[in-house]
């Protein structure tokens, strides 16, 4: 189509956006079905058709004319000469491997020396040892914070608490979840390994390595030319030019579906999560918003509008970031996005489930610390963009500018040729990497459940902070806390009597003038600020004597019948709470 990257951007959001405001969670559910279906059987044939037909990762380096093998195993395998300026050294065959001693030339099998040993798809010890990739850096913390992230930050991922939230029992959930977790190894072991296969078309050993000429590295004995820049493209190369074409359209088809498949499940989350946790709250902090506004009907509309908006921001932001950060432009932007959850969601999210009666105002604290813990450290650890913290060790020092026009270690020139890297003048001023990305994503969430089990043992007794049964946190309150509230009232008489009687008097007041006004008494009218047993009780009496007391001068009447009620059933009731409680 030679469609633009911004336009197939915008295309696919376009197509995403109006099918899910058309069907909400059943057509994500149902498109994503589909699209994991048909993705995910492409993705595995792939994946295990290249791991079957390719090695699992590049060999030993063969060389150039002039390249000296590093033991005698790799010039075995290579068939190597003796070198002629370095005696008892093995070198490149050229002869065998390039009659015309052209390592340019078509018909001259060479490379460029990048793999001295070899590559590995997987390093046995690289989660355990920092030095496992000599003589290459292991951004082993990064590593390890990403696991931590990816795990736990997910657990609050409204994409996926849509999903469990909608399931029909608490049991199709699991299943659901632990299904969904086996088919993420199924997928993404085998997946996983496609990165070597890749570095073996498009590695620094390949035709098309492009290196910087003016860098250096003493880890890698090289001068000039230490940094290789790897082709950002180069996974979609692997897809359209090594495989067969049938299975590498296949496989293109399964990204997408999952690229789209995200997609829609994050615009119908942000859409929800504007709805019905800013809109149906924001009368308590917007007075014009009347309650009768805030319907289902209403909730769903504005779920619909506020996702035309949200989608074109992502868009945007898709379409025309750029960053030069080694993790991408909006990668970067996706790992701080599933930090801040890490860092903000998850302790309230297992506090609430794992404790007896966890507490709101606990939960807020770990929020706001872990929040701002991750936003602190955000700017205040280094961070130089390479994801490696500074171990000790050549291979752990940043790429420095061109040190020498001599030749490397490696190359079949005379001794006194050959690149010193101590000697005066040649040296490779290297800074040690210096990039402390992953502390601040673990830290963060240990502190906000610090802050999480301090405020709930100082809770213990009773809440430090008591929240408004009808104010914003109220849809956070558990029901025992609830109970809990009321039963500490009922004990206190005179503070009951109060809130009631004030209570009484604003309704006394509400349907007196709305009598005058010719609107009819009995209506029920709502009276905030008490316990839901205390405003069963008003609108009892307000539907059954709304006529009666539809004038200031029955309120006396009203209000000794309360203090009766009270010296009988209302002690009754405390005796009960009592018992509960203590049960």
């Amino acid at each position: 189509l030679d469609m633009s990257q911004e336009g197939a951007i915008w295309l696919s959001a376009f197509l995403v956006l109006m099918y899910t405001i058309a069907g909400g969670l059943f057509s994500v559910a149902y498109t994503d079905l589909l699209q994991a279906t048909v993705g995910w059987i492409g993705c595995v044939t792939f994946a295990y058709y290249m791991i079957a037909n390719n090695d699992s990762a590049p060999a030993p380096s063969i060389g150039f004319p002039g390249y000296i093998y590093p033991d005698d195993a790799t010039c075995e395998m290579y068939n190597g000469v003796p070198c002629d300026n370095n005696e008892g050294a093995c070198c490149y065959n050229v002869s065998e491997n390039c009659p015309e001693g052209n390592a340019d030339s078509p018909d001259c099998v060479a490379d460029n020396g990048a793999y001295p040993f070899g590559d590995l798809p997987v390093f046995d010890n690289q989660m355990t040892e920092a030095h496992s990739m000599t003589p290459f850096p292991n951004a082993i913390m990064f590593n390890w914070a990403t696991i931590f992230v990816l795990a736990f930050g997910n657990l609050a991922a409204l994409d996926f608490q849509a999903r469990c939230m909608a399931s029909r029992t608490p049991r199709i959930a699991t299943i659901g979840c632990f299904l969904g977790g086996l088919l993420t190894f199924f997928v993404g072991i085998p997946f996983s390994y496609l990165g070597a296969i890749t570095r073996l078309y498009y590695g620094p050993d390949s035709a098309t390595a492009d290196f910087t000429t003016d860098s250096c590295s003493i880890a890698l004995g090289l001068p000039t030319c230490a940094l290789w820049n790897p082709d950002p493209d180069a996974f979609i190369k692997l897809l359209t030019h090594e495989a067969p074409p049938f299975l590498g359209g296949w496989c293109l088809i399964g990204i997408v579906a999952a690229s789209m498949s995200t997609c829609d499940g994050a615009i119908l989350a942000m859409g929800t999560v504007f709805s019905h946790n800013i809109m149906r709250n924001s009368r308590h902090f917007l007075p014009c918003v009347k309650t009768s506004f805030v319907t289902e009907s209403n909730l769903l509309l504005m779920a619909r509008v506020v996702s035309v908006p949200l989608t074109c921001i992502s868009a945007l932001i898709a379409a025309f970031y750029r960053s030069n950060h080694s993790a991408g432009a909006t990668g970067y932007l996706l790992i701080v996005a599933f930090d801040v959850v890490l860092a903000t969601a998850v302790v309230p999210l297992i506090g609430a489930f794992y404790t007896k009666t966890p507490s709101p105002l606990a939960a807020l604290c770990a929020i706001l610390v872990g929040g701002i813990t991750r936003l602190v450290l955000e700017f205040a650890l280094p961070k130089d963009g390479w994801l490696i913290l500074p171990f000790e060790g050549d291979e752990f020092l940043d790429y420095g500018p061109a040190a020498s026009s001599a030749y490397p270690a490696f190359i079949d020139e005379t001794p006194d040729q050959h690149w010193d890297p101590s000697a005066e003048g040649q040296q490779c001023n290297q800074p040690r990497f210096n990039d402390w990305t992953g502390v601040d994503s673990l830290a963060a969430p240990v502190l906000g459940a610090i802050a999480f089990i301090l405020v709930q043992f100082l809770e213990r007794n009773g809440p430090i902070i008591t929240f408004k049964e009808d104010g914003i946190m109220a849809p956070y309150l558990k029901r025992t806390q609830v109970e809990r509230s009321y039963t500490e009232r009922i004990q206190n008489p005179l503070s009951l009597t109060q809130s009631v009687k004030s209570s009484m008097r604003r309704l006394s007041s509400t349907v007196s003038q709305k009598s005058e006004g010719g609107i009819e008494t009995g209506t029920p009218v709502d009276a905030p600020g008490t316990t839901e047993r205390a405003t069963n009780h008003d609108t009892n009496h307000e539907t059954n004597h709304g006529t009666s007391h539809g004038n200031a001068g029955d309120f006396n009447k009203a209000e000794k019948e309360f203090e009766e009620w009270l010296e009988t059933d209302g002690s009754k009731k405390a005796e009960q709470e009592q018992a509960f409680e203590a049960e």
